[in-house]
């Protein structure tokens, strides 16, 4: 059994159809209920929730708080390669952009580690392209043995593993693994995805079920926003979501919103997501899971970022270089795709101060030292 079961038993189209002839007087409905079903769910992403995005928003905040309190974590990525075997219409890591290639040796990690330290930080998230023979599971667990010591919470963000190859990063103190379906819709996926081993659908969207029975602490998941209707995406997000929590009920997750950002051989998107668009994605995983973390990445503009606070998300990252090496090591290598809230560390930090949250930098513990 796995998640592909669940997935089988729904139709995009239908869904689509489904979520767009949700009328306003079904909305009110929902919001008068105390618990919000993933049925529930359809109704508050549809077009005829967007008068009622103001009271969803105050119960998101409501609701954070009673869970979360008034905290924010944040966290940092660090790129340690760009190399990759896929072809990604939407990434400038794909292996069809001549780019420069790099990965970073011990002593250029160890110089970025130095730095963002530095900050702050003690939650990191490793990512890197998906490139097997060079930044395979032995790459990524010597990276994780050799910056252990230096962090409480370790997280990656690279190509899907086999089951026993996740076991073993988690032994060497691996606490969370994101991996994004990018794409529900089968056939557009395709699209995005003509050659390498992402290409394998079925292959991604098992991951996280592997990730479940490896035993991770924390799995996140989400969708890429611009590739297709960003609603069905979402309920499809959330139907994940859901079906891993009664499966895996030890362990944690977290919800991402990337947006399609320009990058090296940038693809426009097919769909646009405004910003309304997403305050009303957000507040509506809020009000269906309390417990569900919300990251919200660089990605997003200063001015959203600074009104997401009170909407439910629960993390925030900061001074993020998508590039491996951006840090101290390697500034001017190709970046992932262009970030838009530049501001630093401390900006963020006295920002997040100002509307009356406490930055938490460190949450958990694997007692490494």
């Amino acid at each position: 059994m796995s998640f592909k079961n669940t997935f089988n038993n729904y139709n995009w189209d239908t869904l689509e159809k489904e979520i767009y002839a949700i009328s306003t007087e079904d909305v009110a409905t929902v919001l008068k209920k105390e618990k919000i079903s993933l049925d529930n769910f359809k109704t508050l992403i549809s077009p005829a929730a967007k008068p009622f995005i103001e009271q969803m928003a105050q119960r998101s905040n409501a609701i954070t708080k009673k869970r979360f309190g008034n905290t924010i974590q944040m966290y940092i990525p660090m790129y340690l390669s760009n190399e990759c075997q896929n072809i990604c219409t939407y990434c400038g890591f794909s292996m069809t952009n001549k780019i420069p290639r790099k990965t970073l040796t011990d002593a250029e990690i160890l110089k970025e580690v130095e730095h963002i330290k530095s900050l702050g930080y003690d939650h990191i998230l490793l990512v890197t392209g998906e490139a097997n023979k060079t930044v395979g599971v032995s790459y990524i667990k010597h990276a994780i043995d050799l910056i252990r010591s230096h962090f409480s919470n370790i997280s990656i963000e690279i190509q899907p593993l086999d089951q026993d190859e996740y076991e073993t990063l988690i032994s060497s103190g691996l606490y969370a693994v994101l991996v994004y379906q990018e794409t529900y819709h089968k056939a557009t996926y395709k699209i995005h995805h003509p050659k390498g081993k992402k290409s394998n659908f079925d292959y991604r969207l098992d991951t996280p079920d592997r990730l479940g029975k490896a035993g991770i602490h924390k799995i996140g998941i989400g969708a890429l926003f611009g590739l297709e209707d960003w609603r069905v995406d979402s309920f499809y997000t959330a139907l994940h979501l859901k079906y891993l929590q009664k499966t895996y009920w030890k362990t944690k997750y977290s919800i991402s919103f990337p947006r399609l950002r320009p990058h090296q051989g940038g693809l426009e998107p097919k769909v646009e997501m405004t910003d309304t668009d997403l305050v009303q994605l957000i507040c509506a995983y809020r009000l269906l899971d309390e417990d569900v973390e919300l990251s919200m990445s660089t990605r997003e503009s200063e001015i959203f970022r600074n009104h997401c606070i009170h909407l439910g998300i629960t993390s925030i990252s900061a001074e993020s270089k998508t590039n491996p090496g951006g840090y101290t090591a390697e500034p001017e290598s190709l970046e992932q795709f262009e970030i838009s809230d530049e501001r630093s560390t401390a900006e963020i930090k006295t920002m997040i101060e100002s509307q009356g949250y406490e930055v938490v930098w460190k949450d958990w513990s694997n007692n490494w030292e």
